[in-house]
């Protein structure tokens, strides 16, 4: 863990509290490739490395663990996500196939309550502080403008799809931050579905899949 040494001295004076520190800094190393995916974070060995105790060490594992950049398995403890481009273009591929689908289904059939449910979801969106809950939140939001489709079992497969893209959101935002969360395209979504207008919605949301998935590949290009 060369790299890691070097920026845990670069980084050490910049940050109030330990916890803090440690999650900067192996979030730098993990998001530039300087500890690969699957790489095993043992506490007591990054504990030495970072010259504190384990408790700051598992408190920014688990807060990273939440921006799905660490996974927690059993008898292993701690490893790097493994995260890949191609992984990340099938699932877009697939969610670019079928929920424009579900959508043009549910538009004419979404109710007042179904609208004011997708707005006031975008508005805790806009007001969590953390990015556990967006992926949850994201995929509510989608599935509240999809659920009038009529059709249980494209709906399950869509559903299973945002389940597995949260991890890239939340990968995503960890990255690149919240600016490229597109809450004015679920806006504009949710306004085309209060106009039975499902040709404009489905298009602003083929582009918001889109765009996410073209960010995606951008961020892995280079590595």
């Amino acid at each position: 863990m060369g790299t890691l040494a070097k920026l845990i001295d670069a980084k050490q004076p910049r940050f109030r509290t330990a916890t803090e520190y440690v999650e900067s800094t192996l979030k730098e190393a993990i998001l530039t490739g300087a500890l690969p995916g699957g790489t095993p974070l043992r506490q007591e060995d990054l504990a030495a490395e970072f010259g504190l105790s384990r408790m700051p060490i598992r408190e920014a594992l688990r807060q990273l663990e939440a921006q799905a950049l660490v996974d927690f398995y059993p008898h292993r403890g701690a490893v790097v996500t493994e995260i890949s481009a191609a992984e990340g273009a099938d699932n877009y591929a697939i969610r670019a196939a079928l929920e424009p689908a579900a959508l043009r289904l549910s538009v004419p059939h979404l109710t007042k309550d179904d609208l004011k449910r997708a707005r006031e979801t975008v508005e805790e969106m806009d007001a969590e502080s953390g990015q556990a809950r967006l992926g949850e939140l994201n995929r509510r939001l989608h599935m509240t403008l999809y659920s009038r489709a009529g059709r249980p079992r494209l709906l399950t497969l869509v559903d299973q799809q945002l389940a597995a893209a949260d991890r890239f959101l939340r990968f995503h935002l960890a990255a690149m931050g919240r600016n490229h969360l597109s809450q004015e395209e679920h806006r504009g979504m949710i306004d085309a579905c209060a106009a039975h207008d499902a040709d404009e919605a489905c298009a602003i949301l083929t582009q918001h899949i889109e765009t996410a998935a073209r960010n995606l590949q951008e961020f892995f290009a280079p590595r």
